[in-house]
């Protein structure tokens, strides 16, 4: 019997005999076309036949041989749901909703020979498919991956190859972290200078010192048109672009273009080095709110996702303290200390997104002080904060650091990696990743929406680095957030990636090599 590795695994899969082969003849058959051809699109390049796609009617459907029929499905499944059967006459995908054809594509493309991957045509590959059956459905609705732009960014080409890498695993969101201390990096017309100043800094730090700078001017930004574009080509392949503008704190870079927004009002220059900055936009100034709801306006118009990320980590309360219009804030709106400021800053931005029918997602330290009504929260600093928030009937986004934090040096013999975050995330630990703590109450379990792999650029400055830092790590989260499997043998999934990751090689992703 055909050995057949998949990543991620699918709920139920159920192995036959035999195998369907795409020849110069094969057909595709689809109800809607676009559907089809972007089938066809996959597997043409390789392949190098013709594989023309058809309209799917009902007599085609139950009589038509050496071809792949992709066919409505069930109208009550679940949209990211599909089955696919495969028998040597032919081969049906169904799904009720195209992000069920998706996840079916990605699944026949990793049945097919590894050399599918390729960009050319393969010569002398007999393309075989193996007779199988499945039923398949995602454990959790986000799935997700994230990218820090702020402090490396990347060429819009890098981003749209690790959406398509990303959509060969079957994540679904986006996470784009697009300002920072260290760099602003999306256009916002109505306040030019967060890019033209704020979108570049003077030098950087070394990495492994904290006093060495290389002397070389950084920096950058993508257009607006270009978030669209991505935008665009993430959602053709089932992909939501989530927009990351971080507040109050990681705002260096927006004073530096506009002072007058902080506490100290004058002399901020963007951030050199990494770590946290006291600087913060000023809570009792109401000119930051309207600058914060004029940027959110531009977002918003580009970016359709139902969420929207407002950072709310890491904002020292030192300016804050000693500020006029901060403490005149507090004692105006009642609240205890800069804790309850911070939550009453977020609070203010919430509603305005809510009024927009945006919703919010923070950090989990939006939960100090009182975390906004309908906020969601992403749980980075272990799950205790997802924990939290959960059993307190909010939704959360689970990342702990501890299994999700991609940035971290994957082996304890660091000598021998790039430069990272000084932790250790090994893929054995990685595989360790229980989305849903049995400390979360059984009935507030749904809270849970899911997790993502957190990629944070510090130590990361160009795009062979990155996929060095997300693969395979980044695969076994995949493989958690689909099936999340209740038994994890460590073996079991290093023999399957031994056999998988060839794929990467023809996808000419620069992926960590296993352990020996």
């Amino acid at each position: 019997m055909t050995e057949i590795t998949l990543f991620p695994q699918p709920q139920n899969i159920e192995v036959k005999p035999g195998a369907f082969t795409i020849n110069a003849h094969t057909r595709i058959f689809s109800a809607d076309n676009a559907i089809g051809e972007m089938l066809a699109d996959y597997l043409r390049p390789a392949i190098g036949f013709g594989l023309p796609a058809h309209p799917l009617d009902d007599d085609i459907a139950s009589a038509v041989q050496n071809a792949i029929l992709l066919i409505p499905g069930d109208a009550d499944a679940t949209a990211e749901a599909y089955t696919l059967e495969a028998s040597p006459e032919r081969v049906e995908l169904s799904a009720a909703a195209l992000p069920g054809f998706l996840h079916g594509m990605q699944t026949l493309r990793q049945l097919l020979p590894p050399q599918i991957m390729a960009s050319e045509t393969q010569d002398g590959v007999e393309w075989t498919i193996p007779c199988v059956s499945i039923s398949d459905a995602p454990a959790f609705g986000w799935r997700g991956i994230h990218l820090d732009v702020g402090r490396h960014m990347f060429p819009l080409a890098f981003i749209k190859k690790l959406i398509d890498v990303m959509a060969f695993y079957k994540f679904n969101k986006f996470h784009w972290h697009l300002t920072e201390d260290q760099g602003w990096r999306l256009e916002i017309k109505k306040y030019p200078r967060l890019t033209e100043a704020g979108g570049y800094r003077a030098e950087t730090v070394v990495s492994g010192t904290w006093d060495q700078y290389d002397g070389v001017p950084y920096g950058g930004f993508y257009t607006q048109d270009e978030a669209r574009e991505l935008v665009a080509y993430a959602a053709e392949r089932g992909i939501t672009v989530l927009p990351e503008i971080e507040l109050p704190g990681h705002a260096v870079a927006a004073l530096a273009a506009y002072p007058e927004l902080g506490c100290v009002g004058e002399s901020y220059q963007v951030r050199r080095t990494w770590g946290i900055a006291d600087d913060i936009f000023c809570a009792g100034k109401d000119e930051v709110f309207g600058f914060l709801k004029d940027v959110l306006t531009e977002v918003l118009d580009i970016f359709p996702s139902a969420y929207i990320h407002i950072g709310g980590d890491e904002a020292p309360k030192p300016r804050w303290e000693n500020c006029p219009a901060c403490q005149a804030r507090i004692k105006a709106e009642g609240l205890a200390d800069e804790h309850e400021l911070q939550s009453w800053f977020i609070r203010q931005i919430e509603t305005w997104l809510n009024e927009g029918g945006r919703n919010l997602i923070g950090w989990d330290e939006i939960l100090e002080g009182g975390l906004a009504p309908k906020a969601t929260v992403m749980s980075w600093r272990g799950s205790a904060g997802g924990i939290a928030a959960a059993n307190a009937g909010h939704d959360v986004i689970m990342t702990p650091n501890t299994y999700c934090y991609l940035d971290y040096y994957q082996s304890e013999d660091t000598d021998s990696e790039p430069w990272a975050i000084p932790a250790i995330l090994p893929l054995r630990q990685v595989w360790q990743y229980v989305v849903v703590p049995e400390e979360i109450a059984d009935d507030k379990r749904h809270h849970i929406l899911g997790g993502q792999g957190n990629l944070w650029t510090e130590y990361m400055p160009n795009s062979d680095h990155v996929e060095y830092m997300a693969f395979p790590r980044a695969i076994a989260i995949a493989d958690v957030l689909w099936n999340h499997p209740a038994e994890r043998d460590y073996d079991s999934l290093v023999a399957r990636l031994r056999r998988h990751l060839p794929r990467l090689d023809w996808l000419g992703v620069n992926y960590r090599p296993l352990d020996d």
